[in-house]
């Protein structure tokens, strides 16, 4: 390639630079975070450890380069969440949905979060994760469970997965890149 050429393109990839999101990652520990984070990465899911602090991992998709932030769920990190909600575009909340017995308080952890001043407005999609599972709730009844139909400030989605067969992410993900496309920066 001349170097006219060569310095053409730089100046076109210079000028049209990837598009960024901040995702922030969030659900009670073994609601399957960290699966799906490395579902979308390509990676390999057999054997995931809880995640004892955080994750960052930046996930290209389309002309899109997703910087998410995948928190342990765990009681005794969740007071730490607030450290990473500075400049986040999206907010993803993993729920169990095999995990009927802590709906309540996976509700409870969503209801606070979105009453955080940092997270006002945010979007946030609702990954209703394990669908696979046979004693997995619908999603319209963990949308009840979390009052998300009664969220005005802000936009919101549910989206029924699977985390280790990749069924649905891709829904999910679509939803986030339409989305923060149209939301103003």
């Amino acid at each position: 390639m001349p170097l006219s050429g060569l310095l053409d393109l730089l100046r076109r990839l210079k000028s049209t630079p990837p598009h960024e999101i901040r995702v922030l990652l969030l659900g009670l520990d073994n609601a399957g975070k960290t699966t799906i984070l490395k579902t979308l990465a390509g990676e390999e899911v057999s054997k995931i450890a809880p995640t004892q602090g955080f994750n960052i991992k930046s996930v290209k998709q389309d002309k899109w380069n997703l910087n998410v932030w995948d928190i342990g769920g765990q009681r005794g990190i969740r007071p730490y969440w607030k450290n990473y909600f500075e400049n986040t575009d999206v907010l993803i909340y993993v729920v169990d949905s095999a995990d009927r017995i802590r709906l309540e308080e996976t509700g409870l952890e969503l209801t606070e979060l979105l009453e955080e001043d940092k997270l006002a407005g945010i979007p946030v999609l609702v990954f209703a994760n394990k669908q696979d599972l046979l004693s997995a709730a619908p999603a319209d009844e963990i949308s009840e469970s979390l009052n998300l139909n009664v969220m005005r400030d802000r936009t919101w989605r549910i989206q029924p997965c699977s985390a280790l067969s990749s069924e649905g992410l891709e829904d999910g993900m679509n939803w986030v890149l339409k989305t923060c496309a149209t939301k103003p920066k």
